[in-house]
């Protein structure tokens, strides 16, 4: 029987996570039990994972949302690649949007904790960024830049609202006081170009925001990423644009560009924003300008 640890986040879901977690108790002892830990602040999740992995425990499960699955990877790969142990993930906050991407059920804690003791390992990639100033992290579903971070960043200021239904609003609110265009120069797998654009997301994943295809063919065991480019275009057309990309139907469009790549890095004309797995890791006050960013093809073995 392998040594499993849980690390729940009581806050994710707006609180509900905690009550979720309870009630997963009884199926956890039935299926050969684990040891439980909360987070009590925003990076505690990595310090666990990293102290549960240098004490032998062979599965770590991300109980939460895709912050706590973000923070569990980042422990994760803290420990050498030969003794890195498997991750599980039960989605129990509002976007869950890494178990989407992974095959893992969104509607049944029940299964996704099976899965858990019962399930077989299989390789996901994992991105690593950095950026200008040498700051460094990994993330493990999408990296958003411009507009999409500055929805995220409207996203924290909604309150009686969660979920997908909070992303679409600060979306919204985002088309009407956020609209902005940046210049960019990236290299793409080693070729140079340069682009003003409004929205630029690099995707591990389909889907970000709880439900917004922004790259309906990306796969997290592919060893590629699907990067996506929005030219600059205007407020009526990015509303219309909108439930398209709720549909994954949004490459249809001109000004809409979705490759694929390894490795890129962009440096801008001015501060970028970015979020990563829905984590803002650089509001405009950090004065991003130069980004680089890697796929670690493999790098965590997932319960699934």
């Amino acid at each position: 029987m392998h040594k499993v640890k849980l690390i729940f986040n009581p806050a994710s879901d707006r609180g509900r996570s905690g009550q979720k977690a309870s009630d997963l108790q009884a199926i956890v002892e039935k299926l050969g039990g684990a040891d439980w830990a909360g987070t009590e602040y925003p990076g505690h999740a990595i310090e666990i994972a990293h102290q549960a992995a240098d004490a032998g425990y062979e599965k770590i499960v991300a109980m939460g949302g895709d912050g706590t699955a973000h923070e569990v990877v980042n422990g994760l790969m803290k420990v050498p690649a030969e003794r890195r142990p498997m991750m599980g993930v039960v989605p129990i906050g509002s976007g869950n949007d890494f178990a989407y991407s992974s095959g893992i059920p969104l509607d049944d804690p029940q299964e996704a904790m099976r899965r858990v003791f019962q399930g077989t390992a299989s390789p996901v990639d994992v991105g690593l960024i950095t950026d200008g100033n040498g700051r460094s992290q990994y993330w493990d579903n999408s990296a958003g830049f411009l507009f999409d971070a500055a929805v995220n960043i409207q996203s924290r200021k909604i309150t009686r609202i969660y979920g997908f239904m909070m992303y679409l609003t600060a979306t919204i609110k985002s088309i009407i006081e956020n609209y902005a265009t940046t210049h960019m120069k990236l290299t793409v797998d080693g070729e140079s170009f340069e682009k003003g654009m409004l929205m630029f997301t690099v995707a591990n994943g389909p889907r970000e925001g709880g439900g917004f295809m922004v790259a309906p063919k990306a796969k997290n065991d592919d060893g590629l990423f699907h990067y996506l480019m929005v030219d600059p275009i205007s407020r009526p057309m990015m509303f219309r644009l909108l439930p398209e990309v709720m549909a994954g139907k949004h490459e249809k469009y001109p000004f809409v560009k979705i490759r694929t790549c390894k490795k890129l890095e962009f440096t801008a004309d001015r501060a970028v924003p970015i979020h990563l797995d829905g984590e803002l890791w650089a509001p405009y006050e950090a004065d991003v300008r130069k980004v680089t960013i890697e796929m670690i093809p493999g790098a965590i073995r997932l319960l699934r």
